[in-house]
């Protein structure tokens, strides 16, 4: 915030002015009149907050347009929320950032890798990603999903990962290192269990890929990131470009487009996984809405139920 004085017919008054930087990259400047040079910190602080908001929202609706899911009362939602986590990841301390990142990190693995038949409890995935520790009992494939994964949400919470071939590759090879699964695009063919559609062949995989890159970077200025989200990740999983691995790199997808964009991250848990399958057959047969229903609902969801409650405290 920065106080400036504006001089008008001879009268000096007083505003507080905040530059907001854009998704497109301008700046808009805010402005909050003073009736003298004093004010209270707290309280500008909170009125800058919500004019961002607004801002933000107005913006959405211009950029990305509305339609009967993408609502603007959805909008205001979803850009409120987005404000208020750049706010929280701004303010909070470095130690409770990171607790509350290592936290998202193994809520977000224990349901991603559960949603594929992983057996581990949130106990044991917090205990081999943060302990370095095995389970007795357990397979050491699910050891080593669980482990390999924490790299990967850390870089992608960081906005390390870019939508890219190498990118995407490259959280492959991380989740299956140690494994006994062939890293990169596959070279046999694979097919998806419960389902009527047909994956990609090998032969046609980096040629796919390279039209859902291209889709990303023509959309990204004219879709909204979510909806984005929910497309790419639709195409991806029909794509099915890895040997095994392609429904967690396709969620890691999703939270790529979502931090790069600014949004917070989401989580789809066990627990709708017949609700998540059914959107993504539903895509795969050109009824793209319910998946972006269905992401849109994971991203309120994990916001409120995760990151809200630290606001709070701030």
């Amino acid at each position: 915030m920065n106080l400036k004085q504006k001089i008008i017919k001879g009268n000096p008054y007083w505003y507080l002015c905040k530059s907001i930087k854009l998704p497109n990259g301008k700046v808009k400047v805010i402005e909050k009149f003073l009736k003298n040079k004093r004010y209270n910190k707290k309280e500008a602080e909170k009125f800058f907050i919500e004019k961002e908001k607004g801002v933000m929202k107005n913006y959405a609706i211009k950029a990305y347009g509305i339609d009967s899911i993408f609502t603007e009362e959805q909008i205001e939602k979803i850009e409120a929320y987005k404000t208020d986590y750049k706010y929280l990841i701004k303010e909070i301390p470095k130690a409770s950032l990171k607790d509350l990142f290592n936290r998202f990190t193994a809520n977000f693995t224990y349901e991603s890798n559960a949603l594929e038949g992983n057996s581990l409890t949130l106990k044991d995935v917090a205990i081999v990603m943060f302990e370095n520790a095995s389970i007795k009992s357990k397979d050491l494939r699910e050891i080593y999903e669980t482990r390999n994964s924490r790299k990967v949400v850390e870089l992608i919470l960081n906005k390390k990962i870019d939508f890219s071939h190498e990118d995407i590759v490259k959280m492959h090879k991380l989740l299956v290192k140690d494994m006994d699964i062939q890293p990169g695009y596959k070279k046999l063919p694979n097919e998806l269990i419960g389902r009527r559609i047909k994956t990609t062949p090998p032969e046609k995989v980096h040629g796919e890929m390279n039209k859902l890159i291209e889709c990303y970077q023509k959309e990204k200025e004219k879709t909204h990131p979510i909806k984005l989200a929910a497309i790419i990740h639709g195409r991806f999983e029909k794509i099915h470009p890895f040997q095994d691995g392609n429904g967690r790199v396709g969620r890691f997808l999703i939270n790529v487009i979502l931090v790069n964009n600014n949004y917070p991250p989401l989580i789809i848990r066990k627990s709708q996984r017949i609700a998540y399958l059914k959107a993504l057959e539903n895509f795969d047969y050109k009824h793209e809405e319910t998946l972006a229903r269905f992401i849109l609902k994971r991203y309120k969801e994990t916001y409120r139920k995760f990151f809200e409650v630290y606001l709070k405290y701030l």
